[in-house]
């Protein structure tokens, strides 16, 4: 009984630093080192602290720099990790909660599928020996590759990982998404075993560009700074040169995909999709939606009040990574009847988000460039979205 009040407790918590957590991704919105200064830097003794990393876009996390390249990263001012270079050795009287972890980095289990595509871009899933997928639950081809081929053992999901196969393994730490805060006994037993967890929360960001420069804190992780910032500069750059060249279309359009109880799940307007349509020149038909100050990347309607404010809507895109992926429109028809009255279904401006593109984590640059495509050329060649006929 006193073991599962101790949970109940740890549970609130967690809770309780999950809501300070997403409070502070939102409170700066120009980058969390934006009033950074030598005054309010992490002092850590026996290292000698140098400088913030320059972040533009993300408010999640911050990166220290120490001489001798030792690097602090700070995730949602909840958690801190001591990045140790090879050969080093961390500093005595290191506070408690300041999680170390030693490169080279090896062994990772990642159950934030998201944060593969990083991993990929950095030439590193070699680093990643235990997945919280397994092969039909990948759409990265090199991902699922490595599960058929045994590079990559499944080591159970999120909630209930396989402890004594990740421990036969020696990982020093595992990669979550924030559904690990709804099980956070699962987080406990993990730290308990000395497996260090790192909670991803780039889904928070709430611009674009934001969720792509958490490629930086990968990088800082496996010793790969300089390769992430050319990897978040070329983003940076396809996303700038279109958002600065276009004009306003004119268009609007929905992002959404239908519930298994009827109703409608549509994007909210701090979700980065919605910026993204933005910065393509087109109008997201519910961005004045009332989020009551919860951040979230959808909010659930009313079949009635989505055809009463979505009917006249320029552009349909339909998000099939949690609404299932339709091959044409038929099919999507065949769900929701009432769609035919929609002006995009009527004019074929009706378009498909693929169940990849939330594991694609690196593919805001060609997103928008779709987006611009669809709204601006009357025969679109995309990457990602592709029409329902």
């Amino acid at each position: 009984m006193e073991r599962i009040k101790r949970s109940k407790i740890y549970a609130a918590l967690l809770c309780v630093f999950a809501i300070c957590a997403l409070t502070a991704c939102t409170e700066n919105k120009t980058g969390v080192t934006a009033e950074r200064s030598r005054d309010a830097h992490t002092e850590i003794e026996g290292l000698e602290w140098q400088e913030y990393v320059d972040l533009s876009y993300a408010e999640c996390f911050t990166i220290e720099n120490y001489a001798g390249g030792f690097r602090l990263i700070t995730v949602s001012d909840d958690a801190r990790y001591l990045i140790v270079p090879e050969g080093g050795c961390a500093p005595q009287g290191l506070k408690n909660d300041i999680i170390v972890i030693n490169q080279p980095v090896s062994d990772i289990y990642l159950a934030a599928t998201a944060a593969m595509d990083m991993f990929r871009s950095l030439d590193a899933l070699g680093t990643i020996t235990l997945s919280g997928t397994d092969a039909g639950g990948w759409y990265i081809e090199e991902a699922k590759q490595a599960v058929e081929s045994g590079a990559m053992l499944y080591a159970g999901k999120y909630s209930a990982p396989d402890y004594e196969l990740i421990l036969s393994k020696n990982c020093p730490l595992a990669i979550e998404n924030t559904m690990i805060l709804h099980t956070p006994e699962v987080k406990e037993q993990l730290e308990q075993l000395g497996v260090a967890v790192l909670v991803d929360y780039a889904s928070n960001e709430s611009h674009p560009l934001g969720r792509i420069e958490w490629v930086k804190l990968y990088g800082t992780l496996l010793g790969k700074e300089a390769q992430a910032q050319q990897i978040f500069d070329a983003q940076a750059k396809t996303y700038t040169e279109i958002e600065q060249q276009v004009q306003k279309s004119g268009k609007s359009v929905v992002i959404f995909y239908l519930t298994e109880n009827g109703a409608a799940s549509v994007r909210s307007p701090s979700d980065y999709m919605v910026k993204i349509v933005a910065s393509a020149g087109g109008t997201y038909v519910f961005d004045d939606l009332e989020t009551d100050g919860k951040k979230s990347t959808s909010m659930t309607i009313q079949m009635e009040t989505f055809y009463a404010r979505a009917k006249s809507a320029d552009y349909l895109i339909y998000n099939s990574s949690i609404g299932g992926e339709y091959e044409n429109l038929e099919a999507l028809l065949k769900k929701e009847a009432l769609l035919a009255d929609f002006d995009a279904v009527k004019e074929n401006h009706v378009w498909c988000a693929p169940k990849s593109l939330y594991q694609e984590s690196m593919s805001t640059g060609k997103l928008i460039t779709d987006i611009y495509a669809i709204l601006n050329e009357e025969t679109p060649q995309t990457t990602y979205l592709y029409r329902l006929e």
